[in-house]
């Protein structure tokens, strides 16, 4: 079983910046790919970042050049740093991890309970 605890929500003026974290404890062997998804009020759940266990990244063309999605496996913590945020981001933001409880099980993916981050004046 893997839980996600996700901080750094908070309310932020357009054009400032936040750091999300998305910590992952409980018994597992591995984390595999971790991603960040978030739903804006009224609308469905959408991705908006994902890194492998390589280190390799993906990023929604909305939040391009402006989200940097990084991960501490060491420490199983994800990161999203967020700069230049617009009222567009504002959403629920969720963190979700392809877990391992040993070796050779099957990867099984984990969601946390959310953080809200609201850009507004």
């Amino acid at each position: 079983q893997v839980q996600l605890v996700e901080s750094g929500g908070g309310l932020v003026q357009p054009g400032g910046s936040l750091r999300l974290s998305c910590a992952a404890s409980g018994s597992f062997d591995s984390i595999g790919t971790m991603c960040w998804y978030r739903q804006p009020p009224g609308k469905q759940r959408e991705l908006v970042a994902m890194i492998t266990s390589g280190a390799y990244t993906n990023y929604a063309d909305p939040v391009k050049g402006r989200f940097v999605i990084s991960r501490d496996s060491a420490k199983n913590t994800m990161y999203l740093q967020m700069n230049n945020l617009k009222a567009e981001d504002t959403a629920v933001y969720y963190c979700n991890a392809d877990g391992r409880r040993r070796v050779g099980a099957p990867f099984i993916g984990y969601w946390g309970q959310g953080t809200q981050v609201t850009v507004s004046l």
